[in-house]
């Protein structure tokens, strides 16, 4: 059976062991980031369209730092922007990196393992896909994902791994917004969650992170 370890985990503000890391993906959110209607952040200068390689590597070294010693076999995201991190992730673990397709393709037929995924920033539902001879019970996951709002890519990706009977050992987030409900959907499920930049608000159209006010 899937195995889902139980954390008692305290998410107030918190350094990360790669506490230069962090603070370099935030400043390139406030830099490059441009905040949309209806809580959207765009950040295609540097990860979901044009990708910055060097901050994404040092994003793969916070996730591989925070899930040190859980023994990961596979790297599971969804396509497209969690690619970017997870590969990263993968490269310095040398593990394979396997991501769920949201279109079905000539080549995946039979054998899936599938979730239902809804999308509400593009108001679509997707059915999302993995080939099932690529993820087992023998396999110990880690997911990584790109954005975590409301936390439907991640239960999909969850309800993959408990199909498969994988161990999961948690979830690393490149960013959160943690006024929605995507954390909290994740944690009352007993599952490690990681996420390198938490943000508390998008008040007066700018980006403001989980822990600003202890700076100030």
């Amino acid at each position: 059976m899937a195995s889902f370890t139980v954390f008692n985990c305290k998410r107030g503000f918190f350094i990360l062991k790669g506490e230069k890391n962090v603070k370099l993906l935030e400043d390139r959110i406030r830099e490059d980031g441009l905040v949309l209607p209806g809580n959207v952040l765009k950040v295609n200068q540097f990860l979901n369209h044009q990708i910055d390689p060097d901050l994404m590597y040092k994003l793969g070294q916070e996730f591989v730092s925070l899930f040190e010693g859980e023994k990961i076999t596979k790297i599971l995201t969804i396509e497209a922007s969690g690619i970017a991190p997870a590969m990263m992730t993968g490269l310095i673990l040398h593990v394979p990196v396997l991501f769920a397709r949201k279109q079905k393709s000539v080549t995946m037929n039979d054998g899936l393992f599938t979730a239902e995924v809804y999308s509400y920033t593009k108001k679509v539902k997707n059915t999302v896909s993995v080939d099932q001879k690529f993820l087992s019970s023998d396999d110990k996951v880690l997911i990584i994902d790109d954005f975590l709002a409301n936390g439907q890519a991640v239960q999909g990706l969850i309800e993959i791994c408990k199909e498969a009977q994988a161990e999961l050992v948690g979830v690393g987030i490149a960013i959160e917004k943690s006024f929605q409900d995507g954390a909290a959907l994740i944690e009352k499920q007993g599952i490690k969650l990681e996420s390198l930049a938490r943000i508390s608000s998008f008040d007066d159209n700018k980006v403001h992170f989980v822990g600003d006010e202890t700076n100030e």
